[in-house]
């Protein structure tokens, strides 16, 4: 019998919920510590951050400081920034993963899978070859990356392409 280990899934599943109508992209960025919120860049009206349990290796998230739950919501200067951010992301995978391709979305609702009441935006890096058998039959993931080291390559390229002003 062959076995699969995924240590991070236990960190996961015993993570603590947040209580009722906490919100967890309203609070990472007032941590005080970018590496411990795995924030890769911030902006004006927005941020960028590692997924803490990602799609695939270098899963980012835009998301605007603002909580708010829907795209009409945000005023006209907060969608320019989070856009911007969008595009930060991909150029920032693009320059230290050199994907193929991205899945790019939002998930707005709970019937469309949105989890978080918080909107964020999902920036996927995407390698030709990249599915294999282990999502689709075993329901799990293989992350060539732990998150710690992403991090490290993902900020230091962030940095490098958007320094601070």
């Amino acid at each position: 019998m062959e076995h699969l280990h995924a240590y991070w899934r236990m960190e996961y599943i015993k993570a603590p919920r947040l209580p009722e109508g906490g919100n967890l992209f309203a609070n990472l960025p007032a941590l005080g510590d970018d590496a411990k919120a795995l924030i890769i860049h911030r902006s004006r009206c927005s941020y960028l951050l590692l997924n803490r349990y990602p799609y695939n290796a270098g899963h980012l998230m835009a998301v605007p400081y603002r909580a708010v739950q829907d795209l009409p919501a945000l005023d006209a200067a907060e969608r320019a920034d989070l856009m911007d951010e969008i595009i930060r992301a991909e150029e920032i995978l693009c320059a230290a993963l050199q994907p193929n391709a991205f899945n790019v979305g939002f998930n707005l609702g709970p019937a469309a899978g949105g989890s978080i009441g918080h909107l964020h935006c999902h920036i996927v890096p995407r390698w030709a070859g990249d599915t294999n058998f282990m999502p689709v039959i075993g329901e799990t993931r293989v992350l060539p990356e732990s998150l710690a080291t992403m991090y490290r390559q993902l900020r230091t390229t962030a940095d490098r392409l958007f320094p601070s002003a």
